[in-house]
C-alpha cells in the first residue's frame, strides 16, 4: 500500500536539514566556551579558599560552596544551554556530524583564558589549538557527505548500556584508588569519554521517541545518560580545579566526540554506506586532534609552571 504523500513524517523532516543541526551545535560551542571559563573561575576561588591542596577531586563541602557561587552558577546556567543546543542538533543531524562541532568552544575559550589570565597563547600552544581544530574540521567535513541516519533498534541501545556500565566501574575503580596520582589529563579523558556516552544515549533516545518507539528501555537509557552526565559533570569540575579552562575544553570537544562519534559508527553505523577511503582519512583526522590535545596540555602546563616560578621570584625579591 503506498504511503500517503500529505502525512508528514517527523523523523524524515528532521533528518532532511542538517545544516540546521549545525548551526544550533555551533552557537552551543559558544554557551561551552563562556560556560567553561565562569565555572573555572568558580572552582579556582573555591579550591584556592577551602581546598586541602592535595588536587584529590573536590569534596562534598567544596561542591556545596560551587553551589552558592555566582560566577559557578552562571558558568552553569550557560553549560545547560549549550547542552541544550546539543540535544537539539542531534534531532536535525547525525551525531557524527554535529558533535565534534563543539571544538569551536576550543577557540574561544583560549582566547578568552589568555586575556583573563595574563598567560598569552605562545606559538606552541596556537600551534597545537590548530591541530585540534584542523583533525575535527577534516572529520566533520567527510561526515556531513557520508553520514545516514537509521531508526536505532533495540539491540544497538543495549550493546550501548552494557559499554557504558563498564566504563562506569572501570573509572570508579581507577579514582577511588588512584586518584591521588592523577593529573588534569585524567579527568579530562574520563569526562570526555563519560559525555560521549551521554551525547550517543541523547541521539538514541531522540530516535526512539521521534520513531514511536518509547518504552522501559528507552527509559532505563536515560537514567544511565543522567548518571553519566553527573559522573562527567563531577570530574569536570575536579579538572577544572587542577588544569585551565582552555585544556579542559580542549580535551572534551575532542575526546567526547571521537567517543560518540566511533558508537556511532560501530554500533549505530551510522556510516555504513560510506567508502572505504573514508575510514583512514577519519583516523588521520582524529589522530590530529588528540596530538593537539596532548601538546596543549604540555604547553599551558609549562606556561603555568614559568609564571608560577616568576610570580615566586618576585614574590622573594
Amino acid at each position: 500500500m503506498p504511503l500517503d504523500p500529505f502525512v508528514i513524517d517527523p523523523a524524515k523532516i528532521m533528518a532532511s536539514v542538517p545544516v540546521v543541526g549545525i548551526v544550533i551545535a555551533l552557537v552551543g560551542g559558544l554557551f561551552l566556551a563562556l560556560g567553561a571559563q565562569f565555572q573555572h573561575r568558580g572552582v579556582t576561588v573555591v579550591e584556592e579558599r577551602y581546598g586541602s591542596g592535595h588536587k584529590a577531586g573536590l569534596s562534598i563541602a567544596q561542591i556545596l560552596r560551587l553551589l552558592r557561587s555566582p560566577w559557578w552558577v552562571l558558568g552553569t546556567v550557560l553549560l545547560g544551554l549549550a547542552i541544550l543546543c546539543q540535544l537539539t542538533s542531534l534531532g536535525f543531524a547525525p551525531i557524527i556530524v554535529v558533535q565534534p562541532l563543539g571544538v569551536v568552544a576550543l577557540v574561544i575559550t583560549s582566547v578568552i583564558n589568555a586575556r583573563v589570565s595574563h598567560i598569552p597563547l605562545t606559538r606552541q600552544a596556537i600551534r597545537a589549538i590548530t591541530f585540534c581544530v584542523a583533525g575535527i574540521a577534516i572529520f566533520v567535513t567527510v561526515a556531513a557527505f557520508v553520514a545516514q541516519e537509521s531508526v536505532i533498534n533495540t539491540t544497538q541501545l543495549v550493546i550501548i548500556l552494557v559499554i557504558l556500565g563498564v566504563v562506569i566501574l572501570l573509572l570508579g575503580l581507577a579514582f577511588a584508588f588512584f586518584r591521588r596520582r592523577f593529573t588534569a589529563i585524567f579527568y579530562i579523558i574520563s569526562a570526555g569519554v563519560l559525555y560521549g556516552f551521554v551525547a550517543t544515549l541523547a541521539k538514541v533516545v531522540i530516535n526512539r521517541v521521534i520513531s514511536g518507539n518509547f518504552e522501559g528501555l528507552t527509559v532505563f537509557a536515560i537514567v544511565a545518560l543522567l548518571l553519566a552526565m553527573a559522573l562527567g559533570a563531577y570530574f569536570v569540575q575536579t579538572a577544572y580545579s587542577v588544569g585551565s579552562p582552555d585544556l579542559v575544553i580542549a580535551g572534551l570537544t575532542v575526546v567526547d566526540p571521537l567517543v560518540a562519534v566511533a558508537i556511532g559508527i560501530i554500533v549505530l553505523q551510522e556510516a555504513a554506506g560510506a567508502p572505504l577511503w573514508v575510514l583512514p582519512v577519519w583516523l588521520v583526522a582524529a589522530g590530529i586532534a588528540v596530538y593537539g590535545v596532548f601538546q596543549l596540555a604540555k604547553t599551558r602546563a609549562a606556561q603555568v609552571a614559568a609564571t608560577q616560578a616568576e610570580a615566586a621570584k618576585n614574590g622573594h625579591a
